[in-house]
């Protein structure tokens, strides 16, 4: 009865939305339902960034939903908020808060559960939670447990799901209207109440498992897919590099089989939120059930290896060539054309370089000074290891004889094509192999694969 009302209320558009977490994943959510004209309150523990939004400041990856936004704000669709309140109307609640990777000092599910039970807090039967997050293996059933501690009954009085989100950020080609979604549902009537809300978000393609635990392995293996097959074509890069050979034409070559192959390009190690971090869930449930899961753990080694590979490089043609230490990293974030730094390659590499004695600069146009800081304090990294540049200009370049380009950001090419045609630089290290060899150049251009 109580879940059947919430359903005819998704047809009245008398229901609130509570979205629990505001950042890459929640963000776009919110202005996508509010948009679609669901009433929806954005909830974040991060004061800063309610505030930010209170005040319609947008940051870049942000500014494409700017218009949106502003609608659904104007038209009271759209609350930012740090707390959720009492509603009189039935609610759904989405989490989409971060997931830390597991370990002795804190558990993944930390910031899920402190929403849940935010959200359980003015919470009704009839009432449904839907879980965003990438979550451990068995943390559904836990939430579970959490809500009928509450008195409320799943799949009778009360609804809970996991759909983890499958954003690509910068992907141009797949986002958040027409990736399909992978859900687990309690009961058919919160899956029917689900895929309403889901109907205008991408057009409620979702693939419904019978069981939560096979949701969560699925998100979990999608990303460890990814972690494999990166950490494979670096460990090929580094081969490649011993060979003296391509390791593009190779892949190149390779992926003109019909069938059979996916290719990927190397780089200086997958980064961000979730690649790195995901894949241990699946070693975490391994562990706990006497299993091994050998593929991912070789893989998270590979990958942890990169930035030292490209440091040492780096220091061996610095030297062959006798040059003075100094050297500017290129494209902070984890991956190009966005401005999210989390666990990102680049961060390593400077470390390393200023370890091994190098004087070290930071550049990317989608940073200013100030939220670089922001993201050192997340990365429980130290500002002084290394100088940030606000612009890159002819006058702070002359300083520096190398320079390592992690990420090629759009917004980065015409600079640096620029930089090796002028010959800025004495050495490039081109971790992405994308810059076109000119034999005539001064500037010697090391790229990883050969």
């Amino acid at each position: 009865m109580f879940l059947e009302k919430t359903c005819n209320s998704i047809e009245e558009n008398i229901i609130n939305v509570e979205i629990f977490g505001l950042g890459y994943v929640g963000f776009p959510l919110a202005v996508k339902l509010a948009s679609s004209g669901f009433n929806v309150i954005g909830i974040d523990v991060n004061s800063k960034r309610v505030q930010r939004l209170q005040n319609n400041d947008l940051m870049d990856s942000e500014l494409t939903l700017k218009e949106n936004f502003l609608i659904a704000k104007n038209n009271n669709k759209l609350k930012i908020t740090e707390t959720p309140n009492f509603s009189e109307y039935s609610k759904i609640g989405i989490i989409c808060v971060p997931t830390p990777i597991p370990g002795n000092d804190i558990k993944s599910d930390v910031f899920v559960t402190a929403a849940v039970e935010k959200f359980l807090q003015f919470a009704k039967k009839g009432d449904i939670i839907i879980l965003e997050s990438s979550i451990e293996v068995g943390t559904t059933e836990n939430i579970q447990k959490i809500i009928e501690s509450k008195n409320f009954s799943i799949g009778k009085d009360f609804g809970l799901c996991f759909c983890p989100e499958r954003i690509d950020p910068s992907n141009k080609e797949w986002g958040i209207e027409n990736i399909p979604r992978v859900i687990f549902c309690s009961d058919d009537l919160t899956f029917k109440i689900a895929k309403k809300i889901y109907d205008k978000v991408n057009k409620g393609n979702l693939i419904r498992v019978n069981n939560s635990k096979i949701a969560e392995v699925v998100k979990s293996f999608e990303n460890a897919f990814r972690l494999v097959n990166i950490s494979l074509v670096n460990e090929l890069a580094i081969l490649c590099d011993k060979l003296e050979i391509s390791v593009k034409e190779v892949i190149d070559a390779a992926a003109t089989k019909p069938f059979g192959f996916l290719p990927h390009y190397p780089g200086a190690g997958a980064g961000g939120h979730c690649i790195p971090k995901d894949p241990r869930f699946l070693l975490e449930s391994a562990k706990k059930v006497g299993a091994n899961f050998q593929t991912i753990e070789n893989a998270i080694h590979v990958n942890s290896l990169m930035p030292n590979y490209i440091c040492e490089s780096i220091q061996e043609n610095v030297s062959k060539l006798n040059l003075k230490k100094t050297i500017l990293v290129c494209g902070l974030s984890y991956k190009a054309n966005v401005e999210d730094m989390r666990d990102s390659a680049s961060f390593k590499i400077m470390e390393n370089l200023k370890e091994i004695g190098f004087e070290v600069y930071g550049f990317d146009p989608y940073f200013d000074t100030n939220l670089i800081e922001k993201y050192l304090i997340e990365n429980n990294l130290n500002k002084k290891t290394f100088e940030i540049i606000d612009e890159l200009d002819d006058e702070k370049m002359k300083k520096i004889n190398s320079i390592c380009i992690v990420q090629h950001h759009e917004l980065l090419q015409e600079t640096i094509n620029r930089i090796y045609e002028e010959e800025k630089f004495s050495l490039i290290y081109d971790c992405q192999n994308k810059i076109k060899k000119n034999e005539k150049s001064k500037t010697v251009l090391i790229s990883l694969g050969n």
